[in-house]
């Protein structure tokens, strides 16, 4: 009988254990804040907590600015229709063989050559001033194609972004579900051990009635008391780990409160489907694998973009400009200032077609990007496949927890009945302290694990949703 019990108390401390870590793990300062529920703490049911973390969650809410973000991106490569206006301003000196007026290229502005040519049988290494201040406008006409390719890839990595989010919105809402079931799981625990803890304290007054009547010795008073602090210890550990339930509820929903409790209205379920529909739904819709498209299509784009590239380039450029240069030119007269006043106006407009013949960077990096293609391609189809496993493991996952919590079910039943005969066999003077504490124990133990049991149905059901979970 002491073997039973001792057998009994370790399946007891171990499944209290489970119960506990039905929250996630809090540090000893927040655990000791916890250790009674807040008072008034709000109740949520589970589509209305869905709902508010669709609103406030941290990591959505980072998704969606993702998301905007990317929008934003998608539309730079159009603005390159619109035009660019720069300007430019040099001085410079150097030597003026068959040249009066010295200029740098810059990407700003498009300048002609225009200035004097100052021609000499001898090479003149005296160095003269140049000066230069010019505005210019650039205007695309055609483009053949390229920005719109730049921008297709640009949306394509948006679309990838917004398929993120909505796989992050699932994500979420799978935490949410599962923190809202061990808050309820915790309290059935909690609710179990008070309960034990009640009956002990009933059992230890009627032992110590029994021993005051001398019916009984101070060993089964004694074990009394003891059975009273470990249900009492156990009661405490059961009310902390609803507390911390509680709050890790608030931080996965976003709530400012520090509590968010768990109501007690079923939402009603729907209907999940056979398996071949749900496994259609994992291996074409899922989340995952719309990510997994989305970056084939990204990796498609982007090869377009950079082949694109290497197609013409027609727009229109125009340009004011001042200049001088201090040499003597070979005819005409001399401008003033030495070279160092741009006083010589000009203007220009013109119509530019760029065609790039070759370019062995763009080649290269349309060559590389074709084989990022087929890599994501490939990765798509491994997507399918894992998720098809995902959704079949979830689902069968399922199925057995379910039949464990319709086998915890009887158990209880069956606890409870043995429990009722114990304390009926204790009160007569049949039965011992040490029946009525293994049967004690074997009641609670049996509560605990349905509730444990409850809890694996429900986030068996939330994973195989999240598997099978279409991005719509």
């Amino acid at each position: 009988m002491l073997l039973g019990v001792r057998i009994v108390r370790r399946r007891w401390a171990v499944v209290l254990s489970l119960a506990l870590s039905l929250a996630p793990r809090v540090s000893s300062a927040e655990a000791g804040a916890a250790a009674a529920p807040p008072p008034g703490v709000r109740a949520v049911s589970l589509r209305e907590a869905i709902a508010l973390a669709e609103k406030r969650n941290p990591d959505l809410l980072a998704a969606r600015a993702r998301v905007e973000a990317a929008r934003a991106a998608a539309s730079v490569p159009r603005a390159q229709w619109l035009p660019t206006v720069g300007a430019t301003a040099q001085l410079i000196g150097s030597t003026i063989n068959n040249s009066t007026a010295t200029i740098l290229s810059n990407p700003r502005v498009d300048l002609p050559r225009i200035g004097a040519t100052h021609i000499s049988p001898e090479p003149n290494l005296t160095p003269y001033a140049s000066t230069l201040v010019a505005v210019g406008v650039r205007q695309q006409i055609f483009d053949f194609g390229r920005i719109a390719a730049q921008t297709a890839a640009a949306m394509a990595q948006a679309d990838l972004e917004r398929t993120r989010a909505e796989g992050a919105k699932l994500d979420v809402a799978l935490r949410v579900t599962e923190a809202y079931w061990a808050v309820r799981a915790a309290r059935s625990v909690a609710q179990a051990a008070d309960e034990g803890a009640t009956r002990a304290s009933a059992h230890r007054d009627a032992a110590r009635a029994s021993v005051e009547a001398g019916l009984r010795t101070q060993v089964d008073l004694a074990r009394a008391e003891a059975e009273v602090a470990r249900f009492e210890v156990a009661k405490v550990r059961a009310e902390g780990a609803l507390a911390a339930a509680q709050a890790v509820f608030a931080a996965v929903v976003g709530v400012p409160e520090a509590a968010l409790d768990a109501s007690g209205a079923q939402d009603e379920e729907e209907a999940l489907g056979p398996l071949e529909t749900l496994l259609e739904r994992g291996r074409e819709g899922s989340a995952e694998v719309q990510e997994a498209q989305a970056r084939v299509d990204v990796a498609k784009a982007e090869t377009r973009a950079a082949a694109a590239q290497m197609r013409p380039d027609l727009f229109l450029t125009a340009a004011i400009s001042g200049r001088a240069g201090g040499a003597t030119p070979s005819s005409g007269s001399t401008v003033g200032g030495h070279g160092f006043a741009p006083l010589v106006p000009n203007w220009n407009v013109g119509v530019v077609l760029s065609v790039p013949i070759y370019d062995p960077v763009l080649a290269a990096r349309r060559d590389a990007l074709r084989e990022v293609e087929g890599a994501r391609e490939a990765e798509l189809q491994a997507t399918r496949v894992m998720q098809e496993a995902a959704v079949r493991q979830a689902y069968l996952g399922l199925v057995a927890a379910r039949q464990a919590l319709g086998a915890l079910e009887r158990a209880v039943r069956a606890a409870r009945f043995s429990h009722e005969q114990a304390e009926a066999r204790f009160k007569a003077g049949l039965g011992t302290m040490l029946e009525l504490v293994d049967a004690e124990a074997l009641r609670v133990e049996a509560e605990v694990e349905r509730a444990v049991g409850g809890f694996e149905v429900a986030r068996a059901r939330a994973a195989l949703e999240r598997a099978a979970a279409e991005v719509r």
